[in-house]
């Protein structure tokens, strides 16, 4: 069987101490090989290898107003150039840092009590 010619130009050594007096520009031309080799070995194994687990939502909540259902904080801020202001604080808002409900679903799974923290305008 005949090696193609780009394997036959490989600084291939016959034991594996040959591989320690490789120069800098052998092991270079020897990286796209490796590469491959190494990318074929991976994918051979990868069906064997433990599937990792969903996370599975969680409470954020840990401690604050446990008693509450709903942790909610308003603060009325003069400067507000908008009467309200929602920002998120579950982190799964899709329109993050601005609360778009997602609390709600995620406080029904995980029974948290999670809100958004509301800016109002403050009127004089």
């Amino acid at each position: 069987m005949q090696l193609p010619a780009y394997l036959k130009k490989l600084p291939l050594p016959e034991t594996i101490g040959g591989f320690a007096r490789l120069t800098v520009s052998e092991w270079l031309r020897l990286l796209p090989l490796l590469g491959i080799l190494a990318l074929l070995g991976y994918l051979t194994i990868r069906p064997f290898l433990p599937k990792k687990k969903k996370q599975r939502d969680s409470l954020i909540n840990l401690k604050i107003q446990k008693e509450n259902p709903k942790v909610v904080n308003e603060i009325d801020i003069e400067d507000l150039r908008t009467p309200n202001v929602c920002y998120c604080r579950c982190w799964r808002s899709k329109t993050f840092p601005v609360c778009d409900k997602s609390h709600i679903k995620h406080n029904e799974l995980t029974g948290d009590n999670v809100g958004p923290l509301i800016l109002k305008k403050k009127t004089l």
